[in-house]
Parts: C-alpha cells; sequence; structure tokens
C-alpha cells in the first residue's frame, strides 16, 4: 500500500492534477502508478493538456518519490487517500474530495461526530465568551470540534474543546508541519494529544493567503453543521459556510449587536437562512445529538435489532442508494433512514454521498458466512 501512496505524493505536487482528473486518470490507466508513468501520448488520450502534461513531466523528473514517503514517515504523518477506509466519511462524501489527506496526530472513527466552529481573527470578548461556552459544551458531549487553528475564534474554540476534555481537529492552510500562526505551535502540539492536525497541502507548503479560501470546504465537510461565531461582511468564515450550505450540510449563526462589524456577517448569514444559534444545546437537540456520548460508546457494537441486522445483510462494498435498501429490505423508508443514522454512528456502515451507503469492510466480512 506504501508503494502505491507514494505515486498519490507525486500526483499531490502537480498543479492542475486535482479531485476529477485524478480520478479521470486512475480509471483510464487502471491505477494510479501506471498514471504517474503513463507516456505523453498516453497521458494525452486521457485527456490531459500540453500544459499540465509538461508539469507532470518535471514532477517525475524532480521528485523522488521514496524521499516524499520518508519524510512523511519522519514527520510522524499519515497519508489517506479519498479510496481509503479510513479517509473520513463525510468528507468523502463532498463533490470532489480531495485526493491526499496529510494527518498528524489521530483522526478516529468517532471524530465522524463533528462540529466546525468558526468566526473572525478580530474576536470580541462577546465572541470569546460565546466560543469558550459553545466549544466547551459540545466537546463535553462528545462532539469533536473543527477549526482551522487561525487567530480569533478558531484557536478558542480548539482551546476550549481540549479544557473540556474533548477532542479537536485543526485544518491548515499549509502543510501539517507548517504551523500558522507561529503562536499556535503550542496549541498544535496539545491538538496532537487529543485530535488531528489535516492538511491537503504537500509537506512543507507555506502558509499563502491563497491556500485558506479553498481549506474551508475540508472545515465544512468534515462537520455535520457548521457554526459561524463573529464575522464581518468579507471574513473567510462566511466562505466555510457557503461551503457548509453547498454540501447539504446546516449552517448556524450566533447573533449578534447590529452595531458591531464583527457581527454583520452573521446577522446577514441568518436573515439569509442560517439557522440562528441562541443556546449551545440547540445543536445537539436540531441534530438528534443529545445523547452523543451513549452513541460512541455503542460505535463499535453489533446489530442489536432485527432491523439493523437486514439492513446489514443487503449492503455490500458497492454504494447503494436508501430507496434500494427500503425495496431489498421491504421495511418502511422511516424505519430504513433511523436504522442506517444509528449503525452509521456504530461504524456498521458508512455514507458514500447522495444518500448512498455500503457496509465497513471488517463489520461485512463478520456476518459474510
Amino acid at each position: 500500500m506504501s508503494e502505491e501512496k507514494r505515486y498519490w505524493l507525486g500526483f499531490n505536487l502537480v498543479r492542475g492534477i486535482g479531485a476529477v482528473r485524478l480520478k479521470a486518470l486512475i480509471h483510464h490507466f487502471g491505477g494510479v502508478a501506471a498514471a504517474w508513468n503513463g507516456s505523453t501520448e498516453q497521458l494525452r488520450a486521457a485527456g490531459l493538456g500540453e500544459k499540465v502534461i509538461a508539469r507532470l513531466a518535471a514532477a517525475r523528473e524532480g521528485v523522488d518519490l521514496d524521499q516524499l514517503w520518508q519524510r512523511a514517515e519522519a514527520s510522524g504523518v499519515r497519508l489517506l487517500t479519498s479510496t481509503d477506509d479510513e479517509y473520513p466519511s463525510r468528507l468523502k462524501s463532498i463533490e470532489q474530495p480531495p485526493p491526499v489527506l496529510f494527518v498528524r496526530g489521530d483522526w478516529l472513527p468517532e471524530d465522524s461526530l463533528a462540529v466546525a466552529i468558526v468566526g473572525t481573527r478580530r474576536i470580541t470578548p462577546y465572541g470569546q465568551q460565546v466560543t469558550r461556552q459553545l466549544s466547551g459544551y459540545l466537546a463535553a458531549h462528545g462532539v469533536t470540534i473543527i477549526s482551522g487553528l487561525a487567530r480569533g475564534v478558531d484557536e478558542v474554540a480548539h482551546a476550549a474543546a481540549l479544557d473540556a476534555g474533548g477532542r479537536t481537529a485543526a485544518v491548515l492552510g499549509s502543510g501539517v508541519d507548517r504551523i500558522y500562526p507561529p503562536e499556535n505551535r503550542g496549541l498544535a502540539d496539545q491538538i496532537l494529544h487529543n485530535g488531528a492536525l489535516l492538511s491537503d497541502y504537500p509537506l512543507g507548503t507555506a502558509p499563502e493567503s491563497s491556500n485558506f479560501p479553498p481549506r474551508n470546504r475540508i472545515i465544512s465537510g468534515l462537520s455535520i453543521v457548521t457554526i459561524v461565531v463573529e464575522a464581518g461582511e468579507t471574513s473567510g468564515a462566511l466562505i466555510t459556510a457557503e461551503f457548509a450550505a453547498e454540501q447539504g450540510r446546516d449552517v448556524f449563526a450566533v447573533p449578534g449587536s447590529i452595531l458591531a462589524p464583527q457581527s454583520r456577517g452573521t446577522n446577514r448569514l441568518i436573515q439569509n437562512g442560517a439557522l440562528p444559534l441562541l443556546d449551545p444545546e440547540d445543536v445537539l437537540q436540531t441534530l438528534h445529538l443529545d445523547s452523543a456520548g451513549e452513541q460512541r460508546q455503542a460505535r463499535r457494537a453489533l446489530p442489536t435489532d432485527a432491523i439493523e441486522r437486514e439492513v446489514l445483510s443487503v449492503l455490500g462494498f458497492e454504494p447503494l442508494h436508501v430507496d434500494a435498501i427500503r425495496s431489498s429490505t421491504g421495511l418502511p423508508i422511516e424505519k430504513v433512514s433511523a436504522a442506517l443514522v444509528m449503525m452509521e454512528l456504530k461504524g456498521l456502515v458508512r455514507e458514500a454521498g447522495g444518500a448512498q451507503y455500503v457496509a465497513v469492510r471488517e463489520v461485512q466480512s463478520g456476518y459474510s458466512a
């Protein structure tokens, strides 16, 4: 597997080959190694333009894949590709998930129960108080807090989650070995003990301003909902909220004074349809996560009733739409949907996007006899 992942590392360095093109190349060549080693004529036939072919040729000539892999291992970095079972299931379900995810620390199955908390770097005392209470409350109830390690709302959200004994993950706009801002290196070290640092940027990537808007799709993609605490009219947190809405995820916004610049963006979000967040419990109740802690404990349990067993019996490694599951089992759609929600929390099934589900490999193998 590490041999194959070296080629994913290589493609990750080639500008112009993103999720769509890489998927098409792998399909055309039959594998990532064959795609990396394809001739110019073969790459043209696969649909690549001359500029991208030239960039790929330059990467193949100038990049030592073994050295890249050794550097990742030496840095304690784990590489997840979009084909890996361990790749975050919610992120995998978005349109064009990042082909490669670099992970420092531990991303656990239970982290699929996640909420993003984002906002302005110019946080007010009001924003600090709300962020601490909100993040601490959710983390104490078993929800992983996702944010971006930036100054302001992000750093307060991470710290409050850790203080509450919960888990948190930071998505960086740089390589996971390039902490930004530098004053948050200590916070990043704390996160590594009870969470993870993630990025789709190669190791060594500097925190350039153009990197941050695209990484926001990962913050929202990892999360069940996105919460914006404070945001000005041009805040990057609004980009995260926009990504969340496009991904079909709920967006909460904390209302603020109409006189405060840091609340103009959040108030506008509410005006445009975001859910106003008046109490931290609203998040748990709205998403039926008020028993998140208990659901975490049940994550690795076996099917507990006949409905779960029936649903699991029709699922395989190929995605199956919820309507097809209903048809195959003969169960009412509401019972199928309820069972799938609980089974996903247990780790028995995984959503593959578009209301399609697959059985988790190790669970299915236990029921194949």
